[in-house]
């Protein structure tokens, strides 16, 4: 039995989703369908390479995951597959793949020409139902990629956000994704943070000025501050995060998707400089 996943930035509210995983079913009937997300900001190529990037590595390595957020549908984008030792992915060639390549050691992609392997039928709006959706099921069966069309030597990657060290106590990271609950996820990994120090010692160094707040201190849990106060949050994508705890950080904090976040580390603060470990202090 095969696991084919889906990610698109269709929503729920149209029959997409659903045609889709009938084209899968028609083709391959054992697959098991795993929806990843199908919330992602329509056209977003960015969220969406991030929330792939995210979860494919939790999946067996013989899934095919399907990846439609294709604001090029229709034109002279490339429709491909990329074959790793974590999983096979489908998705146009326009970046949404990038975190994938960035992790993997090794990949090797195929540019999909064969429409043996396609629906008959071609709409120049709907190439997740005609040409991706079918080609996931026939991986799902089995077929190897290189019966799907030649070799793909480049497809496109975009450049990841990267954090940029600004002096010896700023950082600059930019906004990957806002989730449903409000938690703001930042390009900061936790290991750059942590990295010859433990979390403990960076709880009341680490800190950030924004929409008229000071948040100080990482934290593990959001239960680490007080019902409705801000924290900086050892995320499980293992990117510090902006959250609230029990609420949503978004709704109180003006932060976007794709802002720059400045974060701070105080040098050699002491507890006698700092208020308590719950408190976030607001500036006027």
């Amino acid at each position: 039995m095969s696991i084919v996943t889906l990610t698109t930035d269709f929503g729920q509210r149209d029959g997409y989703v659903g045609t889709m995983k009938g084209v899968i079913l028609g083709i391959s009937p054992d697959a098991t369908l795993v929806d990843i997300s199908h919330g992602i900001t329509p056209q977003n190529i960015a969220e969406a390479a991030f929330i792939v990037g995210a979860t494919y590595r939790y999946f067996p390595r013989d899934t095919v995951h399907l990846v439609v957020v294709d604001p090029g549908v229709g034109t002279d984008r490339r429709p491909m597959a990329l074959q790793t030792q974590r999983g096979i992915f489908v998705a146009p060639d326009n970046g949404v793949l990038s975190y994938v390549m960035s992790r993997e050691e090794s990949w090797s992609a195929t540019h999909l020409t064969e429409p043996d392997y396609w629906l008959p039928r071609i709409s120049s709006t709907f190439h997740g139902r005609d040409i991706f959706a079918p080609v996931a099921a026939h991986l799902a069966r089995g077929t190897p990629a290189e019966k799907l069309g030649a070799p793909l030597r480049s497809p496109l990657m975009r450049e990841l956000p990267q954090v940029k060290i600004l002096d010896s106590t700023r950082l600059q990271a930019s906004v990957l994704h806002i989730d449903h609950f409000g938690n703001v996820v930042t390009s900061l990994p936790v290991d750059m943070l942590v990295a010859g120090q433990t979390i403990h010692d960076l709880k009341r160094r680490i800190y950030v000025q924004i929409s008229g707040q000071t948040i100080r201190g990482l934290r593990t849990t959001y239960n680490n501050v007080p019902e409705g106060d801000s924290l900086l949050l050892v995320g499980s994508s293992d990117f510090v995060e902006i959250a609230r705890n029990r609420e949503s950080a978004v709704d109180l904090l003006d932060i976007h998707m794709g802002d720059t976040i400045i974060f701070k580390i105080a040098p050699g603060i002491t507890a006698s400089d700092t208020r308590s470990e719950s408190e976030s202090t607001k500036e006027g």
